[in-house]
């Protein structure tokens, strides 16, 4: 019998927009998201997406509390920490390109990942009555790209739009290594120039990809498995969490990260496929072994 398809699980633990108001069960302490990735890596995941919180709620890129969640994640367990490089939002109503290199700092941190995002977008976002800019021009897209290139950290490339693939194409290949990682981003309505999610979307994204590129889609909202499953018979990898999705069925909110992980795992594996393990995951990558990368 052939060797089954392995799939890689990301988890989006936290996010930068919804809190504990919205959903009880979402981490923003660093114990309490180590915790979390903890018990979705129980549950089949691989790969946890991080964003910081500060002793408040409120997001921050600062790169000590980023230093804080990964090193607690480490020592729980072995799963592959990607940083997310997007602004901190909750104090700005605009955003200017110099804000949007703070982000950055990020990479001053003590304890760095093994990937971090890098969102291939000029973002408009309306949330809580203010309106975001994400100044990600490509000058700020390569000095990140550099940034991640000179400290052996992978690019996650995360796609809002297909013209986003041609960005890639035209500006920032030659920073970037191989094989590609991309995210498919779905359902992201608060963000202008952002694709809707339908499986004709997910579909004519998809074979845009350059050939060979690991992905995987991800679905902002209640359709999150809806989308991620299409992804998933497309053979790629699959994205769930709180920071994306906070309902597990109409009506009812989800307790934790770990049930939403649970519940794509099952999927996965009603449709024939394994579920990756982190080290696995790292080999599909092209990531080093932890014994030989350290994080």
């Amino acid at each position: 019998m052939a060797n089954q398809r392995k799939v890689i699980v990301t988890c989006a633990l936290t996010g930068a927009f919804q809190g504990k108001a919205q959903c009880p069960g979402l981490p923003e302490q660093p114990d309490e998201i180590a915790q979390s990735a903890y018990e979705a890596y129980n549950e089949g995941a691989s790969i946890v997406h991080i964003h910081a919180r500060d002793k408040d709620g409120i997001n921050v890129t600062d790169p000590h509390i980023f230093s804080e969640i990964g090193s607690k994640i480490r020592a729980k367990c072995n799963l592959i920490t990607q940083y997310s490089t997007a602004p901190a939002t909750a104090r700005r109503t605009m955003i200017d390109e110099e804000y949007t290199r703070s982000s950055l700092e990020m990479f001053d941190a003590e304890f760095l990942p093994e990937m971090a995002s890098l969102d291939v977008a000029l973002m408009h976002i309306v949330w809580g009555g203010n309106r975001i800019y994400y100044g990600w021009t490509r000058e700020i897209l390569q000095e990140a790209a550099k940034k991640m290139r000179d400290l052996k950290i992978r690019p996650e490339i995360e796609i809002f739009s297909m013209t986003n693939l041609e960005d890639v194409d035209d500006y920032l290949l030659e920073y970037l290594g191989t094989p590609l990682s991309y995210t498919l981003v779905m359902g992201m309505s608060i963000t202008q120039g952002a694709m809707k999610y339908s499986p004709d979307n997910v579909y004519d994204t998809w074979k845009r990809l350059p050939k060979g590129a690991d992905f995987s889609v991800m679905h902002v909202g209640a359709r999150e498995m809806e989308g991620v499953t299409m992804g998933l018979i497309l053979g790629g990898g699959v994205r769930v969490g709180l920071e994306d999705n906070i309902w597990y069925a109409r009506g009812e909110k989800a307790k934790s990260n770990a049930q939403l992980v649970a519940r794509a795992v099952r999927v996965i594996r009603e449709l024939g496929y394994e579920v990756a393990t982190p080290d696995e995951a790292r080999e599909m990558l092209g990531i080093p072994p932890l014994s030989v990368s350290g994080r």
